[in-house]
């Protein structure tokens, strides 16, 4: 039989995700952002889920042609925009709608052939330091486009540094709505944290919010709020079983390195699941992990294909888990139980960005309804 990893992808969380971001925006209209393949879900995977979305947004242009292909006719965002002048030809292809954040992507639109003007986002660089214009050049690279016969309609947009943090937004949006005042066209300004902690306020919330890591069941402020305070749900589930059993005497060690010695009998679990499956190596003794939806802790060194876990929980609950329990890395468990990915992440001192995308290819993947 396959080795007994698997990641199962969860289409009715990502629903209810949508839902919940919808909730908090109910004015306006709704980027599902599926850039990095889908946060590493698989575009093709997610699709059904996210399909209610009003448009998707991403960064390469052959994950653009998927979402088309996969049947989408309404709106593609290219995030960062085109890379290269032949990249328009594609665009008006595809009917592809691209950030402009820089004057060599106004001059490839200057030089591009096309009877079907083009629908940008201008971005504006509001204290990211990142991409896009500095506010004192927006307006002139607005009229710069304004003029071309190859742009359509024009709209503006940021991204936070801050809305997850303590320092905020207010800074970034007084200087975008300064610069971008009375300028006509729609405007996106939110990433999933600004539209759960400002959504409510139309000077942030914008026409178009852009929702990415909310709706993969992560809480984008984490830890000062988890998934349960933004009523989200977990839509990747990492799961194994054990495939071994060892009882430890006091002073026996655990793994590589001898990082774990044991300070009296232990009984262990060897889960196959490892770092080339895409699991934090910087995890160590004491991240959460579930043992037939029971909670407990890996011991010892994450290596390559396996983990070690503490057995205690569940032999204290009088059961008694053997070779082909089922261990859940993250996500949700056959009883139930949830452990959210923003604790694992954080126990490996990672964000859940990280590990969703770095999924590894060879952990074989299920869809459920």
């Amino acid at each position: 039989m396959p080795r007994p990893i698997t990641a199962t992808i969860h289409t009715a969380a990502l629903h209810h995700n949508l839902s919940r971001v919808r909730q908090a925006v109910p004015d306006a209209k709704v980027w599902a952002v599926v850039k990095a393949n889908a946060y590493g879900h698989g575009i093709e995977r997610v699709y059904e889920g996210l399909r209610g979305a009003d448009g998707f947004a991403l960064l390469d242009l052959a994950e653009a042609e998927r979402v088309r292909q996969l049947g989408w006719r309404g709106p593609i965002l290219l995030l960062e925009g085109v890379f290269e002048p032949r990249d328009l030809e594609l665009c008006s292809r595809l009917g592809l709608w691209h950030a402009v954040h820089c004057d060599e992507q106004i001059d490839m639109l200057a030089a591009h052939k096309t009877q079907v003007p083009h629908r940008v986002f201008l971005k504006m660089n509001s204290g990211m330091n990142r991409l896009g214009f500095a506010p004192e050049r927006y307006r002139t690279a607005w009229a710069r486009l304004n003029a071309l016969p190859q742009v359509d309609e024009i709209s503006f947009m940021t991204h936070f540094s801050d809305a997850d943090g303590p320092r905020g937004i207010a800074h970034q949006v007084e200087v975008f709505n300064t610069a971008a005042e009375d300028l006509p066209g729609e405007r996106t300004l939110c990433n999933s944290a600004a539209t759960l902690r400002h959504g409510t306020d139309a000077r942030v919330r914008g026409d178009w919010v852009r929702a990415g890591i909310v709706l993969y069941g992560s809480a984008p402020d984490f830890p000062l709020n988890d998934i349960n305070h933004w009523a989200v749900q977990p839509s990747m589930t990492l799961s194994t079983r054990l495939i071994g059993v060892q009882h430890l005497k006091a002073g026996d060690t655990v793994g590589y390195g001898s990082r774990f010695v044991a300070d009296a009998p232990l009984t262990i679990g060897v889960a196959a699941c490892g770092y080339a499956d895409g699991y934090p190596r910087h995890c160590d003794t004491g991240t959460p992990v579930l043992v037939n939806g029971v909670r407990t802790r890996l011991v010892g060194r994450v290596s390559m294909d396996m983990v070690t876990v503490d057995l205690t929980p569940l032999l204290q609950a009088g059961l008694e888990p053997g070779f082909g329990a089922e261990v859940t890395l993250w996500g949700r468990a056959a009883n139930g139980t949830v452990l959210p990915i923003d604790e694992v992440a954080s126990a490996g001192g990672t964000v859940s960005w990280e590990l969703m995308s770095a999924l590894a290819q060879r952990v074989p993947v299920t869809v459920d309804g």
